[in-house]
């Protein structure tokens, strides 16, 4: 917008042609639709009349917007940018010009000529001179964190984002000498929940904890701005909730997710079109808007759930979630949605094949490679997450060869990348985008884990006992509970294959005591069928049947499809031993339900054209095999 968000422009003498321009130019600019070849003209045929160096940047500015905004011709764009940024540094008054070129060019620089230093430059040199006008110093600094986390060098993004938090409180004593003012609370707080963030991602939690108890100490004295005081209780509680759920401490987290759901409520309920604006220009910085927020919360409700072994409410909050990032598409290209989409749907392909449901888990495996597609820097992301799920996916269709190669291709994606990030780190070149992968060392024992049940299956023991060395929980450093606790199960599945049952139990009864801890459900009912398998072994069926019933009402409340069949085929072969051919032939029917339903499914997804995904290992996702043209969401699937 010309001239609504502009300063009070100098009067010019006889300044008519410059106002019936600028008023012209903007009545193309909004039509229905656009008229953007005309309103170039208009705003060309400014320098004819020679205007004064201030008209002149900004006229630059403004044509450099439009033609980065409207057109493919960066070059034209960037030539008006520079232009105006070169002019705004000898005239005052003309600051919002002069950053709001930096901004722009800089955004030019990186995301379309990838001039990354050249964009760090500008706006290091914006930012040295901003202090004057702080949102211009806030908002520039924001961006150069974002461009120096985009490139994986997040100590230099948490710098600049602790000088932004520093700025902030010094900006908010400047402008007022009683307590906490608005603005500084606002901005410096986002601040550092977006240095929280970066720790977050980092694992660097001796940091994250402070800083977020620090941040919500702030928000708890704040009276400021009810839409934003709850816009930072909501990201603050993302964060706490974020932080719980990457460890694995699924019960811990419970009180948090409550009061992030009951946030989220609150801002929903808020009437914001009546409340004032903002009186301070920082106060006009937002973490995300509120129907993103909205979607994000239900997406962390989902990571909860899945965790949890809630897989009905996960599929719940997922279709829910899932039709909201449709509606939002339809007016809204943000590419956070394709991200939530994208890890939405990563969640609930898992709570699929758990449910035995791998007909429609392929097709939505199918519906990530078209978000991946459609979005190329989600693959370069991501792309280690789509093998794991097509490797699980292949564990559940029973092709042990198809699995190995699925997994092994995901563990080298993320060994690679690790390699690519320290080569680039060396020799001070720009690290690759996706070197953020390799810093997720879950992620990598995760899909181990699975490997490792697939060489078992498989009896590929020389590869078995190669990775088990690599994912030893007593000396693998992982900051999950939950990958610790599959770690036992993992070894006492392996002493049990091996006959060796006591170790086994030893290993097992260390899952039990880690899962009952945080309500791993999944895991607690893996743990108790096997012991109850292992007691059976060894004769003694009473300490089995103890096991094997709360197992399959576990299983069942899941529901997992597997635990419900093994432990259904247990308790055939525990009522049989205890005399009780009754309960026995119902157990054995159970059995068979189970087993014909899982044939079926089976039978059903393999001969779909989606299923072929479990041969590509290499390369981009093969999109003649992704031809999933369903809906994005379960419940009209189902």
């Amino acid at each position: 917008n010309f001239n609504m968000a502009a300063p009070p422009l100098p009067q010019l003498q006889n300044d008519s042609w410059y106002l019936s321009l600028l008023g012209l130019a903007e009545s193309f600019r909004t039509a229905n639709p656009p008229k953007i070849k005309l309103c170039i003209h208009c705003l060309e045929s400014i320098f004819q009349f020679n205007p004064p160096p201030g008209i002149e940047a900004r006229t630059h500015l403004q044509l450099g917007s439009l033609l980065f905004t409207h057109t493919k011709n960066t070059d034209l764009a960037r030539s008006h940018l520079e232009k105006a940024w070169l002019l705004t540094q000898t005239v005052p008054g003309f600051d919002d010009v002069k950053y709001e070129a930096a901004a722009i060019l800089a955004n030019l620089y990186y995301k379309h000529q990838n001039q990354i230093q050249l964009a760090k430059s500008l706006l290091r040199k914006a930012i040295s001179t901003s202090q004057p006008a702080p949102y211009w110093h806030f908002r520039l600094l924001f961006q150069l964190a974002q461009i120096h986390a985009w490139e994986g060098d997040n100590i230099s993004a948490c710098e600049l984002l602790g000088h932004g938090a520093e700025s902030a409180a010094m900006a908010g004593a400047y402008y007022t000498s009683v307590g906490w003012s608005s603005h500084q609370t606002n901005t410096r707080v986002m601040f550092m929940l977006s240095k929280a963030m970066l720790l977050l991602m980092d694992k660097k939690f001796h940091e994250v904890h402070p800083l977020l108890a620090v941040c919500n100490s702030m928000l708890e004295s704040w009276a400021g701005h009810p839409t934003h005081r709850e816009t930072l209780r909501v990201y603050l509680l993302v964060l706490q909730v974020s932080n719980f759920l990457m460890v694995g401490q699924v019960k811990s987290v419970k009180p948090f997710l409550k009061q992030l759901q009951q946030s989220i409520q609150t801002i929903t309920a808020l009437h914001t079109d009546d409340e004032s604006p903002p009186s301070h220009p920082a106060d006009l910085f937002q973490w995300l808007p509120k129907e993103h927020m909205c979607v994000l919360v239900y997406l962390v409700t989902v990571m909860h759930s899945m965790q949890a072994g809630y897989m009905d409410k996960a599929q719940k909050y997922t279709d829910k979630a899932l039709m909201q990032i449709e509606k939002l598409k339809i007016l809204d290209s943000s590419p956070i949605l394709s991200t939530f989409q994208l890890m939405l749907l990563e969640h609930i392909i898992m709570c699929r094949l758990v449910m035995g449901q791998q007909s429609i888990a392929v097709q939505e495996i199918s519906q990530a490679c078209h978000v991946c597609h459609e979005q190329p820097k989600l693959f370069m992301t991501h792309g280690a997450q789509l093998h794991t799920l097509l490797g699980l996916y292949a564990m559940s269709m029973g092709c042990l060869d198809s699995a190995e190669g699925q997994l092994n291709a995901a563990l080298r994606i993320m060994t690679n990348t690790m390699a690519a990030s320290r080569v680039a780190s060396s020799s001070h070149q720009r690290p690759q985008a996706e070197s953020r992968l390799s810093q997720q060392p879950e992620l990598w024992m995760f899909t181990s884990l699975n490997l490792a049940i697939v060489y078992l299956r498989s009896g590929k023991n020389q590869q078995l006992i190669s990775l088990l060395e690599r994912i030893n929980p007593d000396t693998y450093p992982s900051s999950s509970h939950a990958m610790t606790a599959a770690g036992y199960y993992i070894r006492g599945l392996q002493s049990f294959f091996q006959e060796r049952y006591h170790e086994a139990k030893r290993y097992l009864r260390e899952t039990l005591k880690m899962s009952n801890a945080e309500d791993l459900n999944r895991l607690t009912s893996c743990s108790l069928v096997l012991l109850g398998h292992i007691f059976l072994s060894l004769g003694n069926s009473r300490e089995s049947m103890n096991m094997v019933l709360p197992a399959m009402q576990l299983a069942s409340k899941i529901p997992d499809v597997d635990i419900q069949m093994w432990s259904a085929h247990l308790l055939k072969d525990l009522y049989h031993m205890m005399g009780d051919p009754i309960r026995a032939g119902e157990g054995g029917q159970m059995h068979y339900n189970f087993s014909q339903q899982q044939l079926n499914e089976r039978f059903r997804s393999s001969q779909q054209i989606e299923h072929n995904l479990i041969q590509w290992l290499d390369g981009p996702c093969p999109m003649h095999l992704a031809v999933t043209d369903g809906p994005s969401h379960s419940g009209t699937i189902l």
